[in-house]
């Protein structure tokens, strides 16, 4: 479970499905906080980030796999790891594991893509030059 950041969730009963299994969307928001506190480990605001240099980060594309499912209760570890850098986008491969003291079982694995677009027209445009270098920053640490 090498991971240059984690980021741990509590399975609460909103995440669920009648069945008390966390409903397989909320993966991608499990995914999505783990992201958003990973930027803020390298010290960047998203917010700041959309009035200074009037671009943000949005959802290109998403592929995940399921394992085995979490439930009410459960602590997840979510991992993020950079699989690939360009000029306007950053893809991810991010993992939910269920940890149980010593025990630790992979739930799901996700591929998402992020690009940086402009606020105004919606378009692609280049990551922030002081974003990239605290992003390839955070890639230089060792994993958690």
């Amino acid at each position: 479970m090498l991971s240059n950041f984690t980021w741990t969730v509590r399975v609460y009963y909103e995440d669920t499905d009648a069945g008390g299994v966390v409903f397989y969307a909320n993966y991608l928001k499990f995914f999505e906080r783990a992201r958003t506190e990973w930027l803020r480990s390298a010290g960047i605001n998203q917010q700041l980030m959309t009035e200074t240099h009037g671009v943000m980060f949005v959802v290109k594309s998403t592929a995940v796999d399921y394992h085995a499912p979490a439930k009410l209760d459960n602590e997840l570890k979510l991992t993020v790891v950079v699989e690939r850098m360009g000029r306007a986008s950053v893809q991810f491969i991010q993992e939910a594991w269920r940890i149980n003291g010593e025990q630790r079982e992979l739930l799901a694995t996700g591929r998402i893509k992020v690009g940086c677009v402009d606020t105004q027209n919606f378009r692609p445009s280049q990551i922030p030059s002081q974003v990239m270098d605290s992003i390839k920053t955070l890639e230089l640490r060792a994993p958690d």
